[in-house]
């Protein structure tokens, strides 16, 4: 595991030992940023200079990667111990401006975010209720951009305008554009 481009481009991220996480692997990480960057929707700006979120986030590979490409602040959800480890290794290693809270479903107050990015465990429908918990602390802003990643063969849940969906090996990544 590898950041794609960017500042960090090419450095190595640690990762928990085990099967706890499953890493988003770098050609579909690198897929994702393209699609964000170059979508008549997307651009350069909507990576560029944001406040991202990455809830589930294993390694924070996801929100490592957008602070490589210019984000200008990551806030990093996970619970796992191990990966907690991982993540707090990795954003020390890139000295990279973030912080890291326990639970997407029950987070603090927070600021609010332009791009987030949620992969939790496949087939436990937790985005809409990560979503939703999010939303009511502030954490998303109106018209965030949220890309969630589910099974290929899992339903993604309904969360504002589609904007597009990719399948990338056993990945669904659908991205949505939140009402107010």
């Amino acid at each position: 595991m590898r950041i794609v481009a960017g500042l960090y481009k090419g450095r190595m991220l640690a990762t928990p030992k085990g099967t706890t996480t499953r890493p988003t692997a770098d050609r579909v990480r690198q897929a994702l940023f393209d699609t964000l960057v170059h979508a008549e929707w997307g651009g350069r700006t909507l990576v560029h200079g944001a406040t991202v979120l990455d809830a589930f986030a294993g390694t924070g590979a996801l929100g490592l990667e957008a602070l490589s490409r210019g984000a200008t602040h990551a806030h990093f959800f996970e619970a796992d111990p191990a990966a907690v480890a991982a993540l707090r290794t990795n954003i020390a290693a890139f000295r990279a401006k973030a912080s890291v809270h326990h639970d997407a479903l029950h987070p603090p107050r927070g600021p609010a975010c332009d791009l987030a990015f949620l992969d939790p465990p496949y087939h436990e429908d937790l985005i809409a209720p990560a979503v939703t918990a999010l939303k009511l602390h502030g954490w998303l802003k109106p018209g965030a951009v949220v890309v969630a990643e589910t099974a290929r063969d899992e339903d993604p849940p309904d969360l504002g305008e589609l904007l597009d969906q990719r399948r990338h090996g056993a990945a669904l990544m659908s991205i949505f554009r939140l009402g107010a």
